[in-house]
């Protein structure tokens, strides 16, 4: 018995979802935690008047003078500020392009090492700058580490998952990131008081860069990697081991075969622009690109910061963000228990509907409120309504395309462009994040309370690309995510019709 089975022309592999292959998923996974880490503590630390005094002085002037504070959309606009929280998606979206090389051709593990040690320099750094040009540089080395581990990990937990939970455990790096997002704001809160609280702030994120570099040095290789690499003996033991079963000859098989063609493959960058690859190109664009014209980074990196322009002060703006770390760590967990079982459409829809209204609703409520002058205040009622709001719309995301941004682009391209084609997820989603990071406070200056009404507009166009466009994909190998595209009412047009022939010839193997 070969290993197989097929279901509506779809093939499965037999294997069994082994305590190993959990184990190994949750400490690659960790890399997420320094994503996620550096998240959240960015907007606390922002917030903190012995770090403005130190390296802002004029952004602490401006939100102390009463005169200008008036306006509070614009009390924190500053480029500097900006920055310094930009930059690190920067030095991630160069840092992605170097990372496709490198886990290609040294593997998922190598990457995940590089991406730990250069996020424990820039931890460091962060911890102990003295001067602002300190303080940036050890924030782009943050991007890097970050740029090595977006691009490593999802792969990671892709390739070693069987296809059966595979959502479940590619969102184990999502979960990571709510986590992490999490601690910061615990920490930010618990630091707020102390003179030097920044630093403890920026310098605790040299655990999760420790434990990332234990943990890659711990987790097993790929088979897929190792095959990539020629270690085919090497590579059957491993399936063998991460699937518990003797019976992994076809899916041996079909990796060794994935390999092979994606040997053939002179320019991967060129490939990937191809006919039979446009499907993967395009979602590999724009799933990153709208993943973040959701607005959601303007809720995670600025949290403290924009429950003070809304008049919290700085403690309350402190613990609401803790409240919507945790709401969204409990939605991320809803989406690894209903991925699998409902599907990747189905959460994606309704998350966008769910967005789309929370957005409507905090943008009127503080147009009501603040108007067009940004002068105004919330009663504690209407805060905490507001709050309620801000926490459903932080929900719908977390289970729907926070996770499913990461989970997607990784799980649909085949051997012979993943690399390339997570370099371009991993690198569009940093351009975006950098460019909203940098703008958002002056967007919010500028356009004030419509700036809620701008990013509910890119909400409904994502919902009806995704509703037009994105074929359901769970339970499908990644070995067989082609034939998707030759079922797909577009891309059937597109994608050549003798894409995949092995796949769809194949025989049953019971």
């Amino acid at each position: 018995m070969a290993g197989g089975f097929h279901v509506d022309g779809v093939r499965h592999y037999e294997g069994n979802v082994t305590t190993f292959v959990l184990i190994t998923c949750f400490v690659a996974a960790m890399g997420g935690l320094l994503f996620g880490y550096d998240l959240g503590i960015t907007g606390g630390v922002t917030s903190m008047e012995p770090f403005l005094i130190k390296f802002f002085p004029g952004v602490h002037k401006q939100m102390k003078d009463k005169s200008e504070s008036k306006n509070q959309y614009c009390k924190f606009d500053n480029e500097l500020l900006t920055l310094f929280t930009s930059s690190l998606y920067l030095a991630a979206l160069v840092a992605s392009f170097f990372a496709s090389t490198t886990t290609r051709k040294l593997g998922r593990k190598s990457s995940m090492l590089i991406g730990g040690l250069f996020f424990l320099v820039g931890s460091l750094l962060n911890g102990f700058a003295m001067n602002i040009e300190m303080l940036i540089i050890g924030r782009m080395f943050l991007g890097i580490g970050v740029g090595f581990c977006n691009q490593s990990v999802p792969v990671y937990l892709s390739e070693v998952a069987p296809a059966k939970i595979r959502g479940a455990l590619n969102i184990g790096f999502q979960m990571m990131i709510t986590i992490g997002i999490l601690v910061a704001n615990l920490i930010n809160y618990g630091t707020s008081k102390h003179e030097n609280g920044w630093r403890i702030s920026l310098g605790i994120a040299v655990v999760p860069a420790i434990l990332l570099c234990i943990g890659s040095l711990c987790v097993v290789e790929t088979p897929n990697s190792l095959i990539e690499r020629g270690k085919f003996e090497k590579a059957k033991k491993m399936l063998k081991k991460i699937r518990g079963t003797e019976k992994i000859d076809e899916e041996y098989q079909d990796i060794v075969d994935a390999s092979d063609l994606a040997k053939n493959v002179e320019h991967p960058w060129k490939n990937i622009t191809r006919p039979k690859y446009k499907p993967q190109l395009t979602f590999c664009i724009f799933i990153p690109a709208f993943q973040q014209l959701t607005g959601i980074n303007v809720i995670m990196f600025y949290a403290p910061v924009l429950f003070q322009i809304l008049g919290f002060g700085n403690d309350a703006s402190l613990m609401s963000a803790v409240i919507t770390g945790v709401v969204n760590v409990v939605a991320t967990l809803v989406s690894i228990f209903t991925v699998d079982k409902f599907g990747r459409r189905v959460l994606l829809l309704e998350g966008g509907v769910q967005m789309f209204i929370c957005q409507v609703i905090v943008g009127t409520m503080i147009g009501l409120r603040f108007g067009l002058n940004g002068q105004g205040a919330f009663s504690k009622v209407e805060a905490n309504i507001l709050l309620f709001f801000i926490c459903a719309y932080v929900a719908a995301f977390a289970w729907s395309w926070g996770p499913l941004g990461w989970l997607v682009p990784s799980e649909i391209c085949s051997l012979e462009i993943r690399p390339a084609g997570q370099a371009i997820n991993v690198a569009t989603n940093m351009l975006f994040t950098f460019a909203i990071a940098q703008v958002f406070l002056t967007m919010l200056c500028h356009l004030k309370f419509g700036l809620f009404f701008f990013f509910a507009g890119f909400v409904v166009i994502m919902t009806i690309f995704i509703a037009s466009f994105l074929p359901e994909t769970k339970n499908v190998p990644i070995e067989e995510m082609n034939i998707l595209w030759t079922s797909h009412w577009f891309w059937k047009k597109i994608v050549p019709n003798d894409i995949d022939i092995k796949s769809k010839n194949s025989k049953s193997v019971v």
